[in-house]
């Protein structure tokens, strides 16, 4: 009989998050689906198809205790087919240059973008060699570009494509995906951007959901991968950059 899938995505009560929840519950996975807000996460989870199977867990990835939990759910699993790494912060918005970030500040930054997904990837290793599984981080543009303002959140970014890698290179028995999702229309997106009309960028169910379910079913070597190259062509190889001077993309939450 063949076991349910089963995933694990964070930051899932709103944008990327929320709309990978639903393409997976519509194939039938289960999910444990974490984010901050309480309500919101509630309304994702009611949202989902009535049949679909999910345990909503709020709290912050950046908390030891609620990582805990978090095992605790997957252990009763036995497995874990996909881990997806989409919880992160800007920092201080409106965006600062380097000059105007403070450490506290660039530490609270890395402690949710770098440390929470490191911290989860350890802690869930073994449920995902059970499986076979895929530890999916979400990166973006500025981790392989230099913005003005954005230098924290890109420094995150570009760290978390390291340990993404690097972990794909030294586990053999999962995959480890750091994946560039492009520009989205999210609330996060818009913060970035405050004031601005951010309506011309897709949804994230328009190509960055697409190119998450292409890398889980083609299953390719472990590596960075932009959203727009796996819908245009096999993906052969992982990506390098982004076309220089391109916006900030990848912003999700």
């Amino acid at each position: 009989m063949t076991p349910i899938r089963t995933a694990l995505i964070t930051g899932a009560s709103q944008g990327l998050g929320r709309a990978l929840a639903g393409a997976l519950a519509a194939r039938g996975w289960r999910l444990l689906l974490t984010a901050r807000t309480a309500a919101d996460l509630s309304a994702t989870a009611d949202a989902l198809p009535v049949e679909a199977e999910v345990v909503a867990v709020p709290g912050d990835v950046s908390d030891a205790d609620h990582r805990d939990d978090l095992r605790l759910v997957v252990d009763e699993w036995g497995r874990l087919d996909v881990l997806v790494n989409n919880a992160s912060t800007l920092g201080p918005t409106p965006l600062r240059p380097l000059r105007d970030l403070t450490s506290d500040e660039l530490a609270e930054i890395l402690s949710v973008n770098v440390v929470a997904p490191h911290a989860l990837a350890r802690l869930l290793l073994p449920a995902l060699e059970v499986a076979g599984g895929v530890v999916l981080d979400i990166s973006s543009d500025a981790a392989v570009e230099h913005y003005e303002t954005w230098g924290g959140y890109g420094a995150s970014k570009a760290a978390l494509d390291h340990l993404t890698l690097t972990l794909g290179a030294e586990q053999s028995r999962i995959r480890a995906y750091a994946l560039d999702p492009g520009d989205m229309r999210t609330a996060m997106h818009q913060s970035a951007f405050p004031g601005e009309d951010i309506s011309d960028r897709p949804l994230p169910s328009d190509l960055a959901v697409p190119a998450a379910l292409s890398l889980l079913d083609r299953r390719p070597e472990s590596g960075r991968y932009r959203a727009s190259d796996l819908l245009t062509d096999a993906p052969t190889a992982p990506a390098a950059t982004a076309p220089t001077g391109a916006p900030p993309s990848g912003v999700a939450s």
